[in-house]
């Protein structure tokens, strides 16, 4: 689990290989200008211009089987594994030395796709796991297994991971979380339209059939009496919009207050079985925890058993043989509307990327990476610095002495690109013939990892995401953005393309990551990563009507006829998203090709930048997996993140001549800017 970080999860795919030097550009990147296709003229810009950039290319689009969504966004991070399968098939083929980068990636490749000796092992390698459950004989039992579990990635009911102290973000502390869930989130459990039910079932049989897979008698009432538990857990979680709340969820208290305050939880004694040096740390959810603690008096150790089989089962049953696997898919079909699994090969793909993601990033880097577009990125995100400090100069709501603590925290700012300056590395043994093992020595070595961070300044070095994923993010905690080498490629960037067509797609991302630094939760910190007040009274009173007026706009919005955005929960991807644009569009100005009058295409200079921003968010998806994502992700749907803002943007109505009586039409009176 991660501190506050904002991910802005993109995707693109690469066909370029670094082994083959005089191919690389002449494959990766074009120097015949971009053809923006599909437009559907006979939808005007100004009615929506998502749908007049992509809705030919969306009435064509199938989605495959085994996905639940095709395009850009997060879904061309599919084309993006098929490179780092390339890699993963061809050092697993070959004997490497014991311990090198390519011997620990290829092997724990090769285990995983041995799926015969998988599934002959059955329920053995969790057996172990079973047996202690079955053995134990007192809460304090119980919860000493809870704490030894945690040290294998095993978490049941209590969440506590290491990151920076929000008011001195120069010493890393524990932070406990809200756990104990088996549903996407709290309000899955109490909701009672037919989807949330139809859910509630599915997860009620994936329960059953774990039960029934180890040989549990009663499966079907062990799996209500896990549900029952997880209900009375959820009505004491806080909902995904009060988590926003940063002063809200961060109580530091000392050890021995939280001690007193949960007297059943026996804390001291669970932080010594961890290995942790306690004396204070963060409780982000404290109800959550009371809750818990008198639960402990009131549920019978039985039922607890019950619960903590069904949960260790779940966190391992991915990694078990194949009846496991066909059960858990059951669950998630129903979850994302996904019809088909997903080829072994491409779920060891992302097992590999998720556990040694930083060992097959190195291979990825040297194979597939484009050394100029960092150097040309880094010129971008400086650019683009300078342009945001232009226009919180010329900000009309905020006062000289606010723009100056703003500026100061803008330049403060650093900026990691392309890969990490010094690559995590995994102290483990992987054997190729014992999969199950590789992976929980795996989350033990992440485990131990995180652990040696406490009580010790944030390492800067590290990365929160690899290199090769496709995104980009922003850590108010350490001040700083991070855009992976993944993003660094053609259709977001592109070292041929015109200005105008970088500009409205990576130049957006940048600006959308520099603003999250200004949104409502990056605000409230200041230039060192510490939650301080740096604004004037009158100032911040003026941003929160800003936001506020951004949650009414957006929680208007719909998808899926009348499934309504929740403006709350989306405000600060949204904030950024509408500063991204304002931001990068300002900086394009500055370019040569804007200011002149030049059409590429038939469309002028202007026009490129915008059609670049709606083609960067082109996406399909299915219904239910769009469905869960309105109801738990911050960010708005891809249609939102175009539309949303642009109505909004005036330079938008002058490109394409946006007049009153167009559907997304807002007067000026009603266009929101912030920064």
């Amino acid at each position: 689990m991660k501190s506050l970080i904002y991910l802005s999860v993109l995707a693109l795919a690469f066909t370029s290989c670094k082994n083959e030097p005089d191919k690389t550009n002449e494959v990766l990147q074009t120097k015949e200008p971009v053809v923006f296709d599909g437009i559907n003229t006979a939808i005007k810009p100004g009615d929506n211009f998502y749908n007049h950039v992509n809705k030919s290319w969306y009435d064509s689009a199938v989605i495959a089987d085994d996905q639940v969504g095709v395009g850009s966004y997060r879904f061309l991070n599919i084309p993006q594994q098929e490179l780092l399968k390339n890699i993963l098939e061809e050092v697993s083929g070959v004997k490497n030395p014991e311990g090198s980068t390519e011997q620990l990636v290829g092997d724990f490749y090769a285990s995983g796709m041995d799926t015969i000796s998988i599934n002959k092992r059955g329920i053995t390698p969790i057996q172990p796991i079973l047996d202690r459950i079955n053995s134990l004989e007192s809460v304090s039992e119980m919860l000493d297994f809870v704490a030894t579990q945690m040290k294998t990635g095993d978490y049941s009911i209590i969440s506590a991971y290491i990151s920076a102290d929000q008011e001195n973000s120069s010493l890393n502390i524990l932070h406990l979380g809200q756990t104990g869930l088996g549903l996407p989130d709290r309000d899955y459990y109490f909701g009672e339209d037919t989807s949330v039910i139809e859910i509630q079932e599915a997860y009620l049989q994936y329960i059953t059939s774990l039960f029934e897979l180890t040989g549990q008698e009663h499966a079907g009432k062990m799996a209500n009496v896990v549900f029952n538990i997880e209900k009375q857990l959820a009505a004491s979680h806080k909902t995904r919009i009060e988590r926003r709340s940063i002063k809200d969820n961060y109580n530091k208290w000392t050890l021995e207050a939280l001690d007193k305050r949960n007297k059943n939880i026996s804390w001291a004694s669970i932080f010594n079985t961890l290995g942790m040096d306690i004396t204070t740390l963060d409780v982000r959810q404290p109800v959550y925890y009371d809750t818990l603690d008198k639960m402990l008096s009131q549920v019978p150790l039985e039922q607890w058993k019950t619960y903590l089989k069904a949960n260790s089962i779940k966190s391992h049953a991915t990694i078990l043989g194949k009846p496991f696997q066909d059960a858990s898919f059951a669950y998630s079909k129903i979850l994302s509307g996904q019809s088909e699994q997903q080829s072994r090969a491409k779920q060891m793909v992302r097992r590999v990327d998720q556990q040694l993601g930083f060992a097959l990033g190195q291979l990825y880097v040297k194979r597939y990476f484009n050394e100029a577009a960092k150097e040309r990125a880094l010129d971008l995100v400086n650019n683009f610095q300078k342009t945001l400090e232009r226009r919180i100069e010329n900000l009309d709501w905020m006062s000289d002495s606010t723009k100056v603590k703003a500026k100061e925290k803008l330049f403060a700012i650093s900026k990691k690109i392309g890969y990490p300056d010094v690559w995590r590395t995994y102290d483990v043994t992987i054997n190729k013939d014992t999969y199950f093992e590789n992976v929980v020595a795996l989350r033990k070595n992440d485990f131990e990892y995180k652990l040696a961070q406490l009580n010790k300044a944030p390492n800067r070095d590290e990365w929160h995401t690899t290199p090769s994923t496709v995104t980009a993010y922003y850590n108010p905690s350490l001040n700083e953005i991070v855009f992976p080498a993944g993003i660094l490629q053609a259709p977001y960037f592109d070292l041929y393309a015109d200005d105008a067509v970088n500009y409205g797609g990576i130049g957006m991302v940048i600006g959308h990551e520099f603003t999250h630094a200004f949104d409502d939760q990056g605000a409230q910190y200041d230039k060192d990563g510490n939650v301080t007040n740096w604004w004037t009274a009158e100032d911040y009173d003026k941003f929160k009507g800003k936001t506020n007026q951004i949650i009414e706009q957006y929680g208007a919005f719909t998808v899926l006829d009348s499934l309504h955005l929740k403006g709350a929960l989306t405000v600060g991807e949204n904030t950024a998203d509408n500063g991204g644009i304002a931001i990068a569009f300002d900086a394009f100005q500055k370019t040569k090709q804007a200011q002149g009058d030049e059409k590429i295409g038939g469309y002028t200079p202007e026009q490129r930048f915008f059609l670049s921003v709606a083609r960067i968010w082109r996406v399909k998806m299915r219904d239910e997996f769009l469905r869960n994502y309105v109801t738990t992700d911050p960010h708005s749907p891809p249609m939102w993140r175009v539309n949303g803002p642009l109505m909004n943007f005036t330079p938008f109505y002058e490109a394409f001549d946006v007049k009153e009586g167009d559907v997304n039409y807002k007067s000026e009176e009603e266009r929101i800017s912030i920064w």
